[in-house]
């Protein structure tokens, strides 16, 4: 069923989170008005795996909490980091830097957890930052609800010219109680003033959401 594998692939492709194979099943039943058996959707997926682990292809099929999504290999990064810092430079809001710098110390973290200490919600940050592909979706917590976990990205460590996490500077506990919530000073002077300056998504998409400022 070529034509399967090829609307999965579109399917994961566009989608800027994992999507599971019962999220595929339902899609591509709505799609073509018929039952599609999941392990149609399981063979097209495995087609498409082994297709894309061929050399001639820059990226590759991954299997990822729960999901699947199309993740640039690892021999490229450092490509794409460089494509990152000369594109058109457009910051990212001071939310998304603040989410970045929280992932960056306290990975593997649950968007629970951000938002404990920034005090905010941050879902829309920690999409722009997935799209962006600065962090990436580790698994999920054992806690209530079963949260997902962010971490960053080998991008993100290309980016900032460090080979490990350790080469990060140290900053402050982020629950110090001197500081007030969502307050990070320690911050200014790790990571938001390296990743301060970053791609621009469409233009009109982040100015309307508020969400990459001049």
């Amino acid at each position: 069923m070529e034509f399967l594998k090829q609307h999965v692939e579109a399917l994961i492709f566009a989608s800027p989170q994992p999507v599971a194979v019962i999220e595929l099943k339902t899609v591509m039943e709505e799609a073509f008005q018929a039952e599609i058996k999941e392990a149609d959707i399981l063979k097209a997926i495995e087609e498409a795996k082994v297709q894309f682990q061929q050399p001639q292809y820059s990226f590759e099929l991954i299997e990822i909490a729960g999901g699947w999504q199309f993740l640039t290999k690892g021999a490229y990064h450092t490509t794409v980091a460089i494509h990152l810092r000369q594109a058109t430079k457009k910051r990212l809001s001071q939310a998304a830097l603040e989410t970045l710098a929280l992932i960056a110390y306290k990975q593997p973290v649950s968007r629970p957890e951000i938002e404990e200490i920034r005090g905010v919600n941050c879902d829309y940050a920690l999409q722009k930052l997935l799209e962006k592909e600065l962090v990436f979706i580790t698994g999920r917590s054992e806690g209530p609800g079963r949260p997902l976990l962010y971490g960053t990205t080998e991008k993100f460590m290309d980016y900032l010219g460090i080979n490990s996490l350790t080469d990060l500077p140290k900053p402050k506990d982020f629950k110090d109680e001197e500081n007030s919530v969502g307050e990070m000073p320690a911050l200014e002077e790790a990571v938001l003033p390296a990743v301060a300056f970053l791609p621009a998504e469409a233009r009109q998409a982040g100015e309307e959401a508020g969400t990459v400022t001049s």
